[in-house]
């Protein structure tokens, strides 16, 4: 599988499309537009370890909440990113069904990388 969740108004999300080279066939979802599913997040989650790793801690709802005061659990986080995409991280990028989540550019890195290889195959 090859997908990548992201936001269209996400300069961040914009830069690194630019940035990767992606084979064809990449099927692109804006989270705003297009929700991620309980299966397709419950997916990401079984595949990386935890929902908690999915979950956007510098999203605006985050602060205006207050949540960083909450004792989150595991079933907390997956109902919030459920409930507003902005508490997804971004991008996620599945190449292979490997997973990459999130910004750093130690991940983008890792990404091209991963694409770097396919390209070489």
């Amino acid at each position: 599988m090859n997908k990548i969740y992201y936001l269209s108004t996400c300069d961040t999300c914009k830069r690194i499309l630019k940035e990767l080279d992606l084979p064809e066939g990449v099927d692109l979802q804006d989270i705003k537009k297009n929700p991620i599913s309980e299966s397709e997040l419950d997916f990401l989650k079984n595949t990386i370890g935890s929902y908690e790793k999915l979950f956007n801690k510098r999203s605006q709802l985050y602060k205006q909440r207050n949540l960083k005061d909450q004792n989150l659990t595991e079933n907390d986080y997956r109902n919030l990113i459920l409930e507003h995409y902005t508490f997804l991280i971004r991008p996620v990028i599945i190449i292979d069904n490997q997973v990459f989540v999130g910004n750093s550019p130690k991940v983008i890195l890792e990404v091209k990388n991963k694409l770097q290889s396919l390209h070489n195959q």
